[in-house]
């Protein structure tokens, strides 16, 4: 017979990790987006125009790609997220058991593991909150990072009970996840809020926020937390940090419940040349089970205040819409953040039908102007939810300037 071994803290951390290496990948990504989504031709011939026309369009192309890759990146995170707390309620309940076996006395000693809540963790330390009783019981909350580290996880509840709110992260440092919900009722704990940004030449990214916890049978997901602001720019022409990406909403319980709402994208920090861009919104939790809505999509971060090329930085992308359960509407998209270049809205969230499925409610990704979002196809069967719409765009002080260099050239006169 073989043994499964798990250590839930070092679950926690890896999904801790994988967070901020989705912050570091979408902070690159936004990095790339300014110098090739926006290709200017080489002279006013007809051939020059089609060519930074062609570059220009596959460059949008790979940022909705990346839009979806994140959103992906997401859920990977929080399914580990739950997983985690999983491990930790049944090694809770593992131990207890014995307390039960040989003396009368010795299951009194238990029952602080039955009932009760769990311990938070302590501030300054990123230590995970203590798991709730194993009958009743909410999860502690994560303890806040020091400088450079995660927030700790929210425990997770037992059979009844809240799951703990992740901590807050230290500079330039991700949330942590919040605790899973109870196994019959309770909803996920809250993700924690990214820390802000290293100040330097230039700023430093701000932390992603952390992942709402999932619920059980019965209950909400947690909302995700929201990302950290850029650190502040230095020196001479030291550009600002961009803002954290916004934590995934929590999934709904199994029975009801909706998903947790994404968490807002970080704001971009103040730069002596530029601002920062904004952060990516979170995506919404899902509404996994028969009953229960999409989370909605977190709002793009806005980009920071910029000094002398202040019109070169990027409003983040709001986050996607959870999907519905089987009865339930999917989530709203996040609207995109303000700047010199509004972030583009976040997709609609799918709804499940119990007829052929509805393709998805999406808002087009541009950089140049945001398109009314698309409406769902007609449903052949009975409908029992409604996908939901995309988010809009931000506004842009040169959005109708880009948008004339967008369209496809003419014939030359």
């Amino acid at each position: 017979m073989s043994f499964l071994f798990a250590q839930p803290e070092m679950l926690g951390a890896a999904a801790t990790d994988l967070a901020s290496i989705g912050s570091a990948i979408s902070t690159a990504n936004a990095a790339a987006a300014a110098a090739t989504t926006r290709v200017l031709a080489a002279g006013a011939d007809e051939v020059s125009a089609a060519v930074a026309a062609l570059f220009s369009g596959h460059a949008q192309t790979y940022q909705a790609l990346r839009t979806q890759a994140a959103a992906f990146h997401q859920q990977i995170v929080q399914t580990l997220t739950s997983t985690a707390g999983a491990y930790a309620s049944a090694e809770a309940a593992s131990v207890c058991s014995s307390c039960w076996a040989g003396s009368t006395s010795r299951p009194w000693r238990c029952w602080g593991a039955v009932l009760g809540h769990g311990a938070d963790g302590a501030p300054g330390t990123g230590q995970a909150g203590g798991a709730g009783g194993i009958l009743y019981g909410n999860g502690g909350n994560g303890g806040s990072g020091a400088t450079g580290q995660a927030g700790g996880a929210g425990g997770a509840a037992g059979l009844i009970g809240h799951g703990g709110a992740g901590g807050l992260g230290g500079t330039g440092a991700s949330g942590g996840a919040g605790g899973a919900g109870g196994w019959l009722w309770g909803n996920g704990g809250a993700g924690g809020n990214g820390g802000v940004g290293v100040a330097g030449d230039p700023g430093g990214v701000g932390g992603a926020g952390g992942a709402g916890g999932a619920a059980g049978l019965w209950g909400s997901g947690g909302s995700g937390g929201t990302g950290g602001q850029g650190g502040v720019g230095g020196g001479k022409s030291g550009d600002g940090g961009t803002g954290g990406i916004g934590g995934a909403g929590g999934g709904g319980g199994w029975l009801h419940g909706d998903g947790g709402a994404g968490g807002h994208g970080g704001q971009g920090g103040t730069g002596v040349s530029s601002g920062g861009n904004g952060g990516a919104g979170g995506t919404g939790g899902d509404g996994r089970g028969l009953s229960g809505s999409g989370g909605a999509g977190g709002r793009g971060g806005q980009t920071g205040v910029g000094g002398k090329v202040g019109e070169n930085n990027f409003g983040g992308a709001g986050g996607a819409g959870g999907t519905g359960g089987l009865i339930g509407n999917g989530g709203a998209g996040g609207n995109g953040g303000q700047g010199a270049i509004s972030g583009a809205g976040g997709a609609g969230g799918n709804a499940l039908q119990i007829a052929e499925a509805v393709p998805a409610a999406t808002a087009v990704i541009s950089v140049a102007r945001a398109a009314a979002p698309v409406e769902p196809a007609a449903l052949v069967g009975n409908s029992l939810a409604t996908a939901a719409p995309g988010g809009q765009a931000g506004p842009s002080p040169v959005r109708t300037v880009l948008a004339v260099l967008a369209e496809p050239a003419g014939p030359p006169v």
